[in-house]
């Protein structure tokens, strides 16, 4: 009998980076009949596996849902384009590559607001439990695991003088920013394997994918989930122009993202019914945190001209350079196009006073104008840093009744007072940096957002908003809490509340951002959610 002639037992909505990890686990068990459904295509293409792919996929329809937010007043009436990844592995298929957890306080700050088993304590054997770190097991790292952690397999030497410099700010060297306390420097650990990217479709879905009781389908555009007496009893998609309709008698879970959760719970009528009604969709259930509580990592990319020290910029504009980089990695799986976005990680606070570190600094020895465009023809090197605890909330909100149609994406960059602070702060941090004498023998000169910007907190945070952009780290609109908080959405096992049979599973439940990158956070979460899906179908 053909899989699809009965119902599931599981359906999951999306095969991005949670997904792969749900398809995974959840069909482990030979009993269990489970369906991928995914909007995006195969990771059928080149520069979804070479690391720097990156620069060719974001933006690029294949690889991107292509997104863009609302005008911002904080980033002074700019829209951004805002990347998601449109194939199995989602973002992970596009992102930074890097393996980030976060902070212990973050997790334990999740236990205190009442949510029992998401405590450092807790998640640190998950993260742990699917990891293949390079430097083997021990008491912060996994092995053996689907989640390949390597080093980068590129090093540079101005890389190595910023740090020195960040030292001589009193931001000190650490070995690894994954035991819990990221605060310092290091080159960032990333999820590749012998130079080519490591998606979660290649450590989890695809390894799998012949299991008899596992079935993926792409192209899939699912248009809402079926509701039954209070209970979610499968989904209606289309594919190939034809509308399908699949059940299950266990349950339906959402891993489409912090975008395309929220969206598909208010195309189902689960949502905020003061929306939703006016768009003619019934309501299901009147959940007002749906597609609220949006957060992201706000990046303000500084630019700083060098001389006397090589940059990809240099290469990437040399026909001898570019056959060079080619030829390094078809014979070695190295040199920069193994490089991931982001090389050099340092975190530290934005003022003495702040608790633990509240920035996060990606260094990179090249510079662009924006994702898509060519690297700049001189040399220099960009520090992009980030506030990592943002108290600015933004919105998603549908822009109508057509599951095809983008909905609104309004992240309230710079909203908050003191996110304002601290992007000014920020700034002041970079300079001190670069101002330290290890930099000095090659003259920096800042290019973005320029020396002409002084320095006060008005005309740094007015700066930040001009080349402030997004790094991709969307959370938060499907937010876990408990029942006694009218803007939670799902409860501590991601159930959502008022609907059976529902959960959702993904970044989009985090009730506030963890202080680092996003990707490898959505796993735990996933991994975790798995094994509660399963304990509780055993009873």
């Amino acid at each position: 009998m053909p899989m699809d002639a009965e119902s599931y037992d599981y359906i999951v909505v999306g095969a991005g980076s949670a997904g792969c990890v749900l398809a995974n686990r959840l069909s482990a068990d030979p009993k269990h009949r489970v369906l991928v459904l995914e909007a995006g295509g195969r990771d059928n293409w080149i520069w979804f596996h070479i690391p720097v792919g990156y620069l060719f996929a974001i933006g690029n329809p294949r690889a991107d849902w292509c997104f863009k937010t609302e005008a911002e007043p904080g980033l002074n009436g700019r829209a951004l384009n805002y990347p998601r990844g449109k194939t199995i592995g989602g973002s992970s298929a596009i992102n930074a590559m890097i393996y980030m957890r976060g902070q212990a306080a973050d997790y334990d700050h999740w236990r205190q607001l009442g949510l029992e088993g998401w405590g450092w304590d807790d998640v640190l054997p998950i993260f742990k439990s699917h990891e293949d770190h390079y430097l083997g097991g021990g008491a912060f790292h996994g092995a053996g695991g689907e989640w390949r952690v390597e080093f980068p397999r590129l090093t540079w030497k101005l890389l190595d003088e910023v740090r020195v410099a960040a030292s001589q700010a009193g931001i000190a060297p650490v070995a690894d920013f994954n035991g819990g306390d990221n605060e310092g420097s290091s080159y960032f650990q990333v999820n590749q394997k012998r130079g080519f990217r490591w998606s979660a479709a290649r450590g989890f879905l695809k390894p799998v994918l012949s299991r008899p009781n596992l079935r993926l389908e792409t192209g899939c555009h699912t248009e809402r989930i079926l509701i039954e007496n209070g209970r979610a009893v499968g989904v209606v998609y289309r594919q190939n122009g034809m509308s399908r309709t699949v059940r299950t008698r266990g349950e339906v879970i959402l891993a489409a993202g912090a975008i395309g959760s929220p969206q598909l719970m208010k195309l189902s009528g689960i949502g905020p019914g003061a929306e939703l009604a006016p768009l003619g969709i019934p309501v299901a259930k009147d959940l007002p945190g749906v597609g609220a509580n949006l957060q992201d990592h706000l990046q303000i990319r500084m630019i700083y001209k060098v001389a006397g020290v090589p940059t990809l910029n240099e290469q990437y504009h040399s026909l001898f350079g570019r056959a060079k980089m080619g030829l390094d990695f078809a014979l070695f799986q190295r040199g920069p196009l193994t490089m991931a976005p982001s090389q050099l990680g340092i975190f530290t606070r934005s003022r003495a006073e702040k608790e633990r570190a509240d920035l996060e600094f990606h260094v990179q020895p090249l510079s662009l104008g924006k994702f898509g465009e060519p690297l700049h023809r001189f040399p220099a090197f960009t520090m992009s840093v980030c506030n990592l605890r943002p108290e600015s909330r933004g919105t998603l909100t549908l822009a109508s009744p057509d599951s095809t149609a983008a909905p609104r994406i309004r992240p309230n960059y710079l909203s908050a007072e003191e996110d304002r602070r601290v992007a000014a702060d920020s700034i002041r941090v970079a300079r001190r940096i670069v101002a330290q004498p290890a930099l000095a023998p090659y003259r920096p000169d800042e290019m973005l957002p320029g020396p002409d910007v002084a320095d006060t907190e008005e005309a740094l945070a007015r700066a930040a908003g001009d080349i402030g952009t997004t790094i991709f780290h969307p959370v938060g609109t499907a937010k876990m809490g408990l029942a006694s908080d009218p803007m939670a959405v799902v409860d501590g096992r991601l159930r959502v509340f008022g609907i059976t049979g529902l959960r959702v599973a993904d970044a989009s439940i985090m009730p506030t951002i963890v202080s680092g990158n996003t990707n490898s956070p959505t796993l735990m979460i996933a991994e975790k959610a798995a094994g509660m899906i399963l304990q509780d179908a055993r009873g």
